[in-house]
Order: structure tokens, then sequence, then C-alpha cells
């Protein structure tokens, strides 16, 4: 069993596998998890590129509707994989393959480019917020929201 440390750097790997996927950190993420799950056997690293373009391909043609559940199997997936390969490791070549994997994803890892301030609302995939059934609906609110009957109109207004 891995320490939580490790566990944490193979959740990091999953995501930053799942975040990358069909975006212009792609080539260099994938090439990169593909040699280091390779350990320098060419044949692995191939299976390694085509399992890695198996979950591209997932990723980029799920529909909306699936791609929540397809991203959190496909982090998992990834997570597990990572963490399968550092508890096959001994000791030595365990602390170098978590040197490794913490320089290639502080390398190729996407960056997070979503951040907002106090009061603020950042999102880093889709929002919809709707109202309905004379409700309010908002992503900020600053004060307050009063809801009441609209006024009856004048008879002389028609």
């Amino acid at each position: 069993m891995l320490e939580q440390a490790l566990t944490a750097l193979a959740a990091a790997g999953g995501t930053a596998v799942v975040e990358a996927a069909g975006t212009d950190v792609w080539a260099g993420l994938r090439g990169a998890m593909a040699r280091w799950f390779g350990r320098g056997d060419g044949q692995r690293e191939r299976a390694e590129l085509e399992r890695l373009d198996e979950t591209a391909g997932e990723l980029t043609t799920a529909d909306a509707a699936v791609m929540a559940r397809a991203r959190i199997s496909q982090e998992a997936a990834w997570k597990a994989r990572i963490e399968g390969r550092l508890e096959s490791l001994d000791d030595t070549e365990r602390a170098q393959a978590i040197e490794e994997l913490h320089a290639l994803l502080a390398q190729h890892a996407p960056k997070s480019a979503v951040s907002a301030g106090q009061g603020g609302l950042a999102a880093g995939g889709n929002m919809d917020i709707r109202a309905e059934g004379g409700s309010v609906a908002a992503g900020i609110l600053h004060g307050g929201a009063h809801l009441s009957s609209p006024p009856v109109p004048d008879p002389s207004q028609g």
C-alpha cells in the first residue's frame, strides 16, 4: 500500500492525463507519460501510447451527458495505473520514478488558469445558471434579492 503522498501524486497524474486530453499540451504529456511507464522498453512505451490515445479518444468524443462519468472513470484508471507502477518498484527505483513523475507533471501537466478573487466566481468547465418559476439565479449576488408579486395595474391602464 502506498503512503498518502504517493497516492496524491498518482491522483495528480491521473488528473493531468484527463485534463490534457484534447488540448495543446496533450502531445508533450502523452509522450512523457508513455516514456515514464515504458521504462526504456519500446514495446511497453507503444502500448502506453495506445492506452493514452484510447483515453483521449474517449474524452474528446464523449457527449455532454456522459463526459463527467468518463472523466471520473479515466482519472481513476490512470491513478490506479500509476499506483500500480509505483508499488511494483523497489525503494530505490520508486524514489527515482517519483522524482521523474514530479518533473514530468511540473513540465507537462496543464496549468489551471481558473481563479477568482474574493467574492468572485471561477469555473474550470461548463457552467449553467438558470432561473425558473419566478426564482432568482446568480453566479454571484452582492447585496440581496427581493421577490414579490408584481404590482396590480391601475384599472385605467387597461
